[in-house]
């Protein structure tokens, strides 16, 4: 519970910037999870939320070139990373979904978003956002179709839950996932369509794991790296754009 004193006399001046953290996370997926976390406190923010806001700014500005790369020579097939963090919310106690996909080499889609409702576990969690990650996985499939793109491999979707793992591939409905049957059809008729495959994938390596909580700076710093995000204005000799680019 945060003091009245604590409220910000002017909030406007924070939801505006707030708005513009928004407006930048669409090519700067090393905010998202940061940028959401802060988009809750619109309504009364406090000093601390300002402060907060104020602590991405500075991170921005140390990085003010870094951006998203497409290489010419990616390869054309769909991967994805599906990460949830259970009950992380303190006052709803609702769950973090989160998500990334690669088409090739080159991040193309990724999300935070808080889930709708309470989750009872982490393999809940985890199994609703599968579902969410399919919804989206399946919106791809259609957009590339679109533009007559051909993926060369079948999708993967990585998830680092061996639960959610096991109630996608497990044909029976159980008494504890009943609640879950809208999602565990959705998946699994996505699944054996031929839509995606699910593999699991260590949590060290899970590069979606960003998008549902703040890490460390190293693990920060390493993922960001796997998300493509390059320095644009770095001269050519150390990886930068050239003409040819």
């Amino acid at each position: 519970q945060n003091d009245s004193s604590d409220f910000l006399d002017d909030p406007l001046s924070y939801r505006r910037l707030v708005g513009r953290l928004i407006y930048l996370t669409k090519t700067r997926p090393d905010i998202v999870y940061a940028t959401q976390q802060l988009s809750q406190f619109m309504a009364h923010p406090t000093k601390s939320h300002l402060g907060a806001a104020r602590r991405v700014l500075r991170y921005l500005k140390s990085c003010p070139s870094k951006g998203l790369f497409f290489k010419r020579d990616s390869p054309t097939h769909l991967i994805g990373f599906s990460d949830a963090d259970w009950a992380t919310c303190v006052d709803t106690r609702r769950s973090i979904t989160g998500y990334c996909f690669f088409l090739g080499n080159s991040l193309i889609s990724w999300k935070t978003k808080k889930q709708n409702t309470v989750s009872r576990s982490s393999s809940e969690a985890e199994y609703r956002a599968l579902a969410t990650n399919t919804c989206e996985l399946q919106w791809l499939s259609y957009l590339l179709d679109d533009l007559k793109i051909t993926c060369t491999k079948s999708t993967v979707l990585y998830c680092d839950n061996q639960s959610a793992l096991y109630i996608a591939a497990n044909p029976v409905f159980h008494e504890r996932t009943k609640h879950l049957e809208i999602d565990c059809h959705l998946i699994r008729e996505k699944s054996q369509a031929g839509l995606m495959c699910l593999l699991p994938v260590p949590s060290c390596y899970q590069l979606a794991d960003m998008f549902t909580k703040a890490l460390p700076p190293r693990s920060f710093t390493s993922n960001v790296s796997k998300l493509e995000l390059v320095d644009l204005y770095t001269p050519p000799a150390c990886g930068g754009l050239t003409e040819n680019d």
